[in-house]
């Protein structure tokens, strides 16, 4: 390009690139770049002049080129598809007409903070440095898929407005970077993809808004995080997809809204998370999904979880708050899937963990109530009776208190009314005490039994007995037994 076509404008840009000086047409500190549309030819640079100074602009000896530019009006399409620019680009608070190109680049460093764009295309893109695209509004897609970024990707504040519904507005997927995604504050209107993106530092998204109702807010399958994922305060419409995602650190729902009703709100199904927070935020609106799942710690507060849940297989370690049984069995009961037996075990292992047993015998208390629900009526009824006499072995003195009441009307009634001797000459001297026990256990024998025969309503009552027993036998039996096998 002939340095006499330039405007004014583009002259003290060509001029201050080798220099790597700083241009800027900036009027006013809160100006609003949003209608850099109406900036005049005082402040407008073509594209062109632009994609000319990166790849082949003017150097000087003992000085290092670099764009610096802010405040402009950027006319035209900044083209730089497959180029290589060794220099240092910051195009802060600019207006640009067209979509800048820029896929499969090499690029220094891009810095296009507080610029207002039409979109941005830039896969593959090799970035050796930092990428900021801070408070930047942006309304139309922006593409980084497959983009390699050695240090980090700056996105705090910006806010990105879908113009096509059937196209991810933020396209982050199969990217890498060396550091931290830094998006605090970030607002995206549309889904934003994150698809096997592998992210060497940590992702910061407080206090983002993501508004995508009834599909995908956050799409992140197979995501890879070395340290946190942290999305306090954030607010999504829509539903987030984590499926198979790895999270070596912490992955913070803290104080989230969560709204997708109808629908799954979270979806960390298979994922591999360091620590899982879900506190201290409104109550989730769609269901949390964490089949197979694996955490080392969960820090879930019972009015966190939603009405409907899915937890089979999941795996945790430690489970804090510590709460009652009685408020974390609730959450089981939501289980979309049923009675899920696997979700009762991780249960009862956290509060053995901890040494509470009174809520680790609840939990496995609950679990053979709930398993009854799915048996056969003569399950259920057998069930039941488990239930009533010893709580399936977890209240065993129940069996002792129904043991005594027999007894005690056993004896009374067999005291009051002796049964007569089958055999009076070899008969022993009766007890009513002892002839209880003689019917009421069907293994150990005082001789009781076998000498005296009651009659009428009493041999009504010894039937009675002689069954109780052999029911209370049972199924203190199997009580035992369920606990032994237990511990």
């Amino acid at each position: 390009m002939e340095i006499d076509n330039l405007t004014p404008a583009e002259l003290r840009v060509w001029r201050a690139f080798p220099r790597g000086e700083s241009v800027n047409f900036r009027t006013a500190d809160d100006e609003d770049t949003a209608e850099g549309a109406d900036w005049g030819p005082e402040r407008t640079v073509r594209a062109a002049v632009l994609r000319a100074l990166l790849l082949s602009g003017p150097q000087e000896e003992g000085e290092i080129p670099a764009l610096k530019l802010a405040g402009a009006r950027i006319s035209g399409t900044l083209d730089l598809r497959y180029g290589t620019c060794d220099h240092a680009v910051r195009l802060s608070h600019c207006h640009f007409a067209g979509v800048p190109q820029l896929y499969g680049a090499r690029l220094r460093q891009l810095n296009l903070s507080n610029s207002v764009l039409p979109g941005l295309t830039a896969g593959a893109t090799r970035v050796e440095g930092v990428l900021r695209l801070s408070d930047c509004v942006v309304r139309g897609p922006v593409r980084l898929g497959g983009a390699q970024i050695a240090n980090a990707l700056f996105m705090e504040r910006a806010r990105l407005i879908a113009q096509d519904p059937s196209e991810p507005v933020l396209q982050l997927n199969q990217m890498t970077t060396g550091d931290d995604l830094w998006a605090p504050g970030l607002e995206i209107d549309g889904e934003m993809r994150l698809n096997g993106a592998n992210i060497a530092g940590s992702i910061n998204m407080n206090e983002a808004r993501l508004t995508c109702p009834g599909r995908h807010a956050l799409d992140a399958e197979t995501l890879t995080v070395e340290g946190d994922f942290l999305m306090r305060h954030a607010q999504v419409r829509g539903w987030i997809g984590l499926r198979g995602a790895r999270v070596t650190g912490r992955l913070d729902l803290s104080y989230a809204s969560l709204v997708n009703p109808g629908d799954t709100a979270l979806r960390a199904s298979s994922c591999t998370i360091g620590e899982l927070w879900l506190r201290r935020g409104s109550p989730m609106q769609g269901a949390l999904n964490l089949r197979r799942a694996q955490t080392e710690v969960l820090f879930l507060e019972p009015e966190a979880v939603p009405d409907e849940v899915l937890l089979n297989n999941l795996v945790y370690t430690t489970l804090t708050p510590h709460e009652p049984a009685e408020r974390r069995l609730a959450m089981l009961e939501r289980d979309r899937d049923g009675y899920v037996p696997h979700a009762y075990e991780q249960l009862t292992a956290s509060y053995l963990r901890i040494g509470d047993d009174r809520a680790a015998r609840l939990v496995q208390l609950a679990k053979q109530r709930r398993h009854r629900r799915t048996l056969p009526w003569y399950g259920r009824l057998w069930g039941h009776v488990q239930d009533a006499t010893v709580g399936y072995g977890f209240r065993p003195l129940r069996a002792c208190v129904w043991l005594l009441s027999l007894l005690a009307i056993g004896s009374v009634a067999y005291g009051l009314h002796h049964p007569r001797p089958l055999k009076p000459s070899e008969a022993p001297d009766f007890n009513p005490v002892f002839y209880t026990l003689d019917l009421l256990l069907p293994v150990i024998s005082f001789g009781q039994e076998s000498a005296f025969a009651p009659d009428d309503g009493y041999q009504t009552l010894s039937y009675a007995l002689v069954i109780s027993g052999w029911i209370l036998a049972t199924t203190v039996f199997a009580g035992v037994t369920r606990t032994v096998s237990r511990q």
